[in-house]
């Protein structure tokens, strides 16, 4: 049964499952979004998360038309008051065709202000629940990037200006509340430290980092801030890119998934990863499980996740993240997933 849960200090109820978007538009046919978002309504969801950057992979043709699939939806629908709808803002990075004027993305007034405007269009709506930072403006190794930080000494727009720009685009009424992604521990503290400073500024109320089985860096310091300052976390990527589901092992290439068609799966392909996925494997097997079902509601049951965001190319696929809330955790079997992680710990940061 899908359980809500409170999004911060706010007064919103999420599901515990977020519907994910990031296919459509590339892998998925706006047909196929429409579908997915039926199909998530009628199973309890009420949390939708995209970006202003999707479809993936990152490229001018597609850019914005994951968020337009969800506004012709809503416009099909009627259900935007139904629906929890979060989005983010693209932060530092090379990508010079999401701005009118060819810059490359940032955290600037002018690019928030404009990023926010054009995602309501798409979305036709006005107003955003949740809008997301999607990654930080200061240099980070994120995505991937693996262990350790490499400080580098850049121009960069300061968090208290940012929380400047957002407070006004709260004020006008465009969105509700704020949240991180891909953010580090000092990131968040440092969010809510100027938040707690400055009145006038907002208060972030979630975090969306990766976190699965093979990826629990989030537990190393960023679960503590939740349960200290009730910044939850929504977690992407429960299935590691796929990898969990044993559709990768051997080298099986299967048709039409992401590692075929765009090979970008660098990130849960490090040393030790296949060993430990194996394991994990092995573990669903001998209790009965789907993979994928294990996977997901693993990620689910953690105390400082907020919500699960999964994701889908098939309806197939969608049913099984889904419903992967009635799977039942017990203690024997979370023994053995801590088992596994003791022996082969974060092997894909």
């Amino acid at each position: 049964m899908m359980e809500f849960r409170q999004l911060g200090h706010t007064d919103i109820k999420v599901s515990s499952i977020c519907l994910g978007t990031m296919t459509w538009g590339e892998q998925n046919t706006e047909a196929e979004g429409h579908a997915q978002m039926d199909y998530a309504v009628d199973m309890g969801i009420n949390f939708f998360d995209t970006a202003e950057m999707y479809a993936v992979p990152p490229k001018p043709e597609t850019q914005g038309s994951t968020e337009e699939i969800i506004g012709t939806w809503f416009k099909k629908t009627g259900k935007r008051d139904d629906i929890i709808l979060a989005t983010k803002v693209s932060g530092r990075a090379p990508f010079d065709w999401l701005r009118d004027d060819g810059s490359k993305t940032e955290h600037s007034r002018a690019q928030i202000m404009e990023a926010i405007d054009k995602s309501l269009a798409r979305l036709q709506t006005d107003y955003v629940d949740l809008y997301q930072l999607h990654w930080p403006d200061r240099p980070m190794s994120v995505f991937g990037g693996g262990f350790g930080y490499k400080h580098k000494s850049e121009q960069i727009n300061r968090i208290e200006d940012i929380l400047g720009v957002l407070a006004d685009v709260q004020k006008a009424g465009k969105v509700r509340h704020f949240g991180l992604s891909n953010e580090t521990p000092w990131g968040i503290m440092k969010f809510l430290q100027h938040a707690e400073l400055n009145q006038d500024l907002p208060r972030i109320v979630s975090v969306q980092n990766a976190y699965n089985l093979v990826n629990r860096i989030y537990e190393l310091g960023s679960s503590e801030i939740y349960h200290h300052e009730g910044v939850g976390l929504l977690a992407y990527s429960p299935l590691a890119q796929g990898y969990l589901t044993g559709k990768y092992q051997n080298g099986a290439m299967p048709q039409g998934s992401r590692k075929q068609l765009f090979n970008r799966l660098q990130r849960y392909e490090t040393p030790g990863a296949d060993a430990a996925i194996s394991a994990y494997l092995e573990i669903a097997e001998k209790w009965g499980l789907d993979a994928s079902q294990l996977a997901n509601q693993f990620v689910t049951t953690r105390d400082f996740v907020t919500s699960n965001i999964i994701g889908a190319t098939s309806m197939e696929q969608l049913k099984l993240a889904v419903t992967s809330v009635d799977i039942q955790m017990s203690e024997e079997l979370l023994d053995e997933i801590e088992a596994v992680h003791m022996r082969a710990p974060n092997v894909c940061p």
